[in-house]
């Protein structure tokens, strides 16, 4: 009876295919499908999107619903090209996490004619920012279908993701930005995005800073020789971290003493068929340089900063390095609001890949000359230097002085009153952050000619600053918990001190 349903074609096929990564597949079924569905072989429901297409009539409408991944990812992209090359995709639902009572990947609806029509404009619907279940998901669609001007209804053609490396089916972004791709060179060929150190044992050669002895750390070392030199044994590492932009995340060090001597014995140890070590200590040359960097990795939004010389860097905190744009203008182009939604376009998910960053197109005046270059440079210095002086105000920077507390500048007759002073500056110097980065974001906007889709405004709790409660304890909290917080927490700080 299965082999009679799969025999024949039909006008109309729906399914909600299994989904399964290549790591969950048996030997069996994972050679099956590189045999057979070899373009689509990274997840089983891809597969049996082409079956369901190999089911229906030349012309016929198949309805998928299954995993949004395929959309933005470059393992899917030959799927991607597959459904926009020989077929056409007439409409989308991109639906948030919350849509299905359970689920644990995000899911997308669609449907696709079984035939090409390149000048067709298919409806989308992005709910992906959206709170509710099924049946508000439900609501919110039918809305979008009465009222295409709800904002959250797009429509984009094959054409529109063609111009955009990878095609993603990055729908809701505008002419202006699609324009970019074609216009502007990408990052990629401006910069180098390098991933760093794997040290294979973090336990024997990862440390926080405040473990060992501070004599045997160089900070600060422009080269591996000057290193050598200064007879040290650890140096600082990056590891990417937490979301925090501009500066900071400054905490661990590696052991690399002799250039990293004993560490590439371990290495040729561990894995005696490879000869040069940097398959796992990549990118020697790179290391101690003055760089931006990113946190890889991250649970809330894309995490950039600056990487003062002296750093070695992991594969956690890649780094991005160019002889073309000044890193100050990598650093706030990469925290803009234009390149956020680039981002969104071709990593949707978490994890920051050097892939995708590079496809970010750079307008010509953000170049090193660039009309743009010194008024986004200067701002920018004015960012890091607030950022920096935030995180050296707390013991566990290794720069760290003295406690703001303790200033002269806000000392006044009382503990209390000291604090109300120190305090008042903390929220000037968190709106001048907001104020300086909202700057910036204009400046991008109207290079890229994005004044209708993108606002300059950041919200108080992305001014990642430890003195700003908002960003230090979350925005879930009304305004006095969160002075509670940070009076109790620098109060602490000052018993820590004084001990």
């Amino acid at each position: 009876r299965q082999a009679d349903y799969l025999s024949p074609k039909y006008h109309v096929v729906i399914a909600n295919p299994p989904y399964m990564g290549g790591k969950g597949m048996n030997g069996r079924l994972g050679a099956w499908l590189k045999d057979n569905y070899a373009d689509v072989k990274s997840d089983l429901f891809s597969a049996f999107v082409v079956r369901c297409a190999d089911l229906g009539m030349k012309s016929g409408l198949v309805g998928i619903m299954s995993p949004n991944v395929w959309m933005y990812i470059s393992s899917h992209e030959k799927l991607r090209n597959y459904l926009t090359e020989s077929k056409s995709l007439t409409n989308l639902v991109e639906l948030p996490l919350s849509a299905f009572k359970g689920a644990t990947v995000q899911i997308c609806a669609y449907n696709f004619n079984n035939r090409r029509n390149q000048d067709s404009k298919g409806g989308y619907v992005r709910l992906t920012g959206f709170k509710g279940g099924d049946e508000e998901m439900a609501s919110f669609t039918k809305e979008a279908i009465k009222n295409p001007d709800c904002g959250w209804f797009y429509r984009a053609s094959a054409a529109d993701f063609k111009k955009i490396p990878g095609s993603p089916i990055a729908y809701w972004l505008s002419k202006a930005s699609l324009e970019k791709f074609i216009d502007c060179k990408q990052l990629g060929s401006l910069s180098d995005l390098k991933q760093g150190m794997s040290t294979t044992d973090a336990d024997r050669f990862v440390r926080n800073w405040s473990e060992v002895n501070y004599n045997k750390i160089a900070f600060g070392c422009n080269s591996a020789k000057e290193g050598n030199l200064s007879g040290a044994i650890w140096f600082p590492f990056n590891k990417g971290g937490k979301y925090r932009k501009w500066f900071g995340n400054n905490e661990h060090i590696v052991r690399y003493e002799n250039d990293g001597e004993i560490l590439i014995n371990l290495v040729r140890e561990k894995y005696p068929n490879i000869s040069d070590p940097e398959f796992v200590i990549k990118n020697r040359k790179r290391y101690f340089l003055e760089s931006v960097t990113y946190s890889a990795i991250s649970s809330s939004n894309f995490g950039v900063r600056l990487m003062p010389k002296g750093f070695i860097f992991s594969i956690a905190g890649p780094v991005i390095q160019s002889k073309h744009l000044d890193n100050r203008v990598i650093l706030s182009l990469l925290l803009s609001p234009v390149a956020q939604e680039i981002v969104s376009a071709l990593s949707p998910t978490l994890n920051f890949q050097a892939v995708d960053l590079e496809k970010i197109p750079v307008d010509q005046s953000l170049l090193i000359g660039g009309s743009n270059e010194r008024s986004i440079k200067n701002t920018t210095q004015g960012l890091v230097e607030r950022s920096m002086s935030d995180w050296d105000s707390y013991e566990t920077s290794w720069d760290f002085n003295s406690l703001p507390l303790l200033n002269p500048d806000y000392r006044q007759p009382t503990l209390k009153a000291t604090y109300q002073k120190l305090r008042a500056h903390w929220r000037e110097m968190t709106l001048e952050m907001q104020r300086l980065e909202e700057e910036n974001n204009s400046i991008f906007i109207d290079a890229y000619g994005l004044q209708e889709e993108l606002t300059p405004e950041v919200p108080l709790n992305e001014i990642t600053m430890s003195c700003n409660p908002h960003y230090r304890y979350g925005n879930d909290k009304s305004e006095d918990e969160l002075e509670a917080l940070l009076l109790a927490d620098t109060m602490r700080e000052l018993v820590s001190y004084a001990v």
